[in-house]
């Protein structure tokens, strides 16, 4: 059987594409690389001013960047110039430094966007991303103008981890943000979206626990 997770992105790759983005890759430093989906413009008109506000739309704990912000690249396109990148690990971004904090992935982000030709910005932060677009804007306010941050925190605390834990029944992050069967992909979802379809079929999870 096909896998209709994996069978989604080319599909949802041409509508981006369609849409004015196209895919490219910035080298941040020697060993780390970011993969943006960014207006097309920016390979011709880097030094140019904008003529449309530029919005970064920054992803939550997931695969893929442009699965999750695709319907919000369609709708906005017309208006602002909408820049969509994988953080360091996830998607097509890779390092070879061993950094994992949230400022790690500001100053990368902030320095793809600089190479693109960005000058100011708007962030739109979901989860994980707003955590990020918060550094951002305490790291270099020259560059965020605003934040737009939903279900996150300023900064993951060890309390604020260990209250979020107690009440999602988990002992560490990986149980909930990286499982290893079925069920835990279902409850991933459940916590992850308001009113989850309880329908789904099985296959679909394991679907997208494959992909």
């Amino acid at each position: 059987m096909v896998n209709v997770v994996a069978a989604m992105k080319p599909l949802i790759h041409g509508l981006v594409k369609l849409a004015g983005l196209s895919q490219q890759t910035v080298e941040i430093e020697p060993g780390t690389v970011m993969n943006f989906w960014a207006p097309k413009e920016t390979k011709t008109v880097v030094n140019k001013k904008p003529n449309k506000p530029v919005v970064v739309f920054a992803h939550p704990f997931a695969g893929d960047a442009i699965l999750m912000w695709f319907p919000q690249v369609l709708a906005l396109t017309s208006q602002y110039f909408v820049y969509v990148p994988d953080f360091i690990f996830f998607g097509g971004s890779t390092t070879s430094r061993p950094d994992r904090s949230a400022e790690f992935q500001a100053e990368c982000l902030a320095r793809g966007l600089r190479k693109l030709g960005v000058e100011k910005c708007t962030v739109v932060g979901l989860s994980y991303g707003g955590m990020v677009g918060f550094k951002m804007v305490a790291m270099y306010p020259e560059l965020v103008e605003a934040l737009v941050a939903s279900c996150t925190v300023i900064e993951m605390t060890q309390s604020v981890a260990h209250q979020s834990q107690k009440k999602l029944g988990i002992s560490q992050w990986s149980e909930l943000l990286l499982p290893e069967t079925v069920e835990g992909v279902k409850f991933l979802f459940t916590v992850g979206y308001h009113k989850w379809p309880n329908w789904l079929p099985d296959f679909v999870y394991k679907h997208c626990l494959q992909a």
